[in-house]
């Protein structure tokens, strides 16, 4: 019944934005601009409305007995529906991001009332002063530049492995964000952050402590076009090198889940184990001629990793404690056609996941028809497991944006 009546109310007003149109002053945007923009009749207010989607299929074999058990999948990986502009004033924007497929709605809980979770971001953007902007809200927290970068811009099919083991994701708080210029070409960027840390659409309150994140940007050489240090692949080809580098680091007092604000909630006979997890990444992303280089380093740390009852028990939780590198490039052999190419370490602590490193092997092939906007893209992965069975991993995906 409540998933009924959300998808009505997203139809509605849907159809009541574009009723209103005849209202309103009203741009057509070029493609991949969004669906539409809204102008208010006194300027008080805007929307930009998008929409993008990605069709995927996935194919993998068991890389130890000759490719063998081959299993095949289709599915929408993303289906989102982006509300965007300013309210009252330019210097109060915000920001709106649905997922409607399952993979975006994934995670339900008892924490989150049972209910799918469709909202990703719901966030305001206050520019109270100078170079300083205040958000508050559901969004990204500042962690790893990977993480940060949106899945519709990513270089190949998808994250690497670093992310879906150290990403700290989405929470809900607030995030005080600044830049300034050490000289003409030096730009300094930096984020503090203060969220529940339980991650995004928890219902029933703040389980432990909160989540303080900060991270800092140097870009020496100046600012990337079109935020080209959040974008995967050089498809502005900078005429003059480009780099900017990432520190971040997240505390997570009294975090009760097994990757921070992210992976399942630790029970014990009391209720919820918990214990302070801190996360290291260092990251950079390098720009020029159409060649791009990223790498990003991760660390975890748990003050005690096994989640224990109240009499010093093991509950069988383990914090997933360890480090991670990705290294990243591509070139564009044309102005529409990349080739790319990632490995990835994982190394999680030996003693809680009894297994060894992890390491993938991965090579992409991108076709932009308009940028990130529309493109087709894929990528096949060698990932040696450790222990466990080796895997050969095939995928395509189709990427479009409105």
């Amino acid at each position: 019944m409540r998933l009924l009546i959300l998808r009505n109310v997203v139809i509605l007003t849907y159809l009541c934005a574009f009723l209103s149109t005849s209202a309103q002053e009203t741009n057509a945007p070029k493609f991949g601009k969004g669906l539409f923009n809204l102008i208010g009749k006194d300027s008080t207010w805007s929307m930009k409305v998008g929409l993008r989607f990605q069709n995927l299929t996935t194919t993998s074999w068991d890389a130890n007995n000759g490719l063998s058990n081959p299993t095949t999948s289709f599915l929408i990986r993303r289906s989102r529906l982006k509300f965007d502009g300013f309210a009252y004033s330019p210097k109060l924007k915000y920001k709106v991001e649905l997922g409607l497929s399952n993979r975006d709605q994934s995670g339900a809980s008892a924490y989150t009332s049972n209910a799918p979770r469709y909202i990703l971001d719901a966030v305001l953007k206050w520019n109270f002063s100078g170079n300083f902007v205040l958000w508050f809200g559901q969004a990204k927290l500042p962690g790893n530049r990977e993480r940060v970068i949106s899945s519709a811009n990513l270089q190949q099919v998808d994250r690497s492995l670093l992310n879906s083991r150290f990403t700290i994701d989405r929470d809900f708080g607030i995030q005080l964000r600044h830049h300034f210029n050490l000289t003409d070409t030096f730009l300094v960027k930096e984020i503090f952050s203060i969220a529940q840390g339980e991650g995004r659409n928890v219902t029933t309150g703040n389980i432990g402590g909160h989540q303080y994140t900060t991270r800092l940007e140097l870009f020496p050489f100046g600012d990337f076009k079109s935020n080209g240090d959040y974008k995967g692949s050089d498809l502005t080809f900078e005429p003059n090198p480009k780099l900017a580098l990432g520190f971040a680091y997240d505390f997570n007092n009294n975090a009760s889940k097994t990757r921070s604000n992210q992976g399942s909630y630790m029970l014990n006979d009391t209720g919820f184990y918990a214990t302070n997890i801190s996360t290291l990444f260092i990251d950079a992303m390098y720009k020029h001629k159409g060649f791009s280089f990223m790498a990003e380093y991760a660390n975890r740390n748990a003050a005690d990793a096994f989640a224990k009852n109240s009499d010093g028990t093991l509950t069988g939780d383990i914090v997933q404690v360890g480090t991670g590198l990705n290294l990243q490039s591509g070139y564009l052999v044309s102005k529409t056609v990349e080739v790319s190419a990632r490995y990835t370490n994982i190394t999680l602590d030996r003693n809680s996941t009894g297994k060894g490193a992890e390491n993938q092997y991965t090579l992409g092939l991108s076709k932009y028809i308009s940028g990130h906007k529309l493109k087709v893209q894929t990528d096949v992965s060698y990932t040696d497991i450790g222990f466990k069975t080796n895997q050969l991993l095939y995928r395509l995906q189709v990427d479009i944006h409105f």
